[in-house]
């Protein structure tokens, strides 16, 4: 059961994240940081700093800790 919530708030964080990023305070600069080549490096070096090959590496388990939490957050906050 566990494992299941982790994955429903992931899920839940993916979701609303998608749907938030078209919000109207913020659609112009998230087209703008679309279009920019510097963020776009900024974020492939970031990601390449994540393994899911190895989820027991401390960092990945410090990311996922913080995503589940936010998740849960929110899930609980709109249901």
């Amino acid at each position: 059961m566990a494992a299941l919530n982790k994955a429903k708030y992931i899920a839940t964080l993916k979701v609303v994240v998608n749907h938030k990023m078209n919000d109207a305070d913020i659609v112009d600069d998230m087209e703008k940081l679309r279009q920019s080549a510097k963020f776009k490096k900024d974020l492939e070096k970031i990601v390449s700093k994540l393994d899911n090959s190895r989820p027991s590496e401390a960092k990945n388990r410090r990311i996922m800790r913080i995503l589940e939490q936010a998740g849960k957050e929110i899930y609980n906050e709109l249901k």
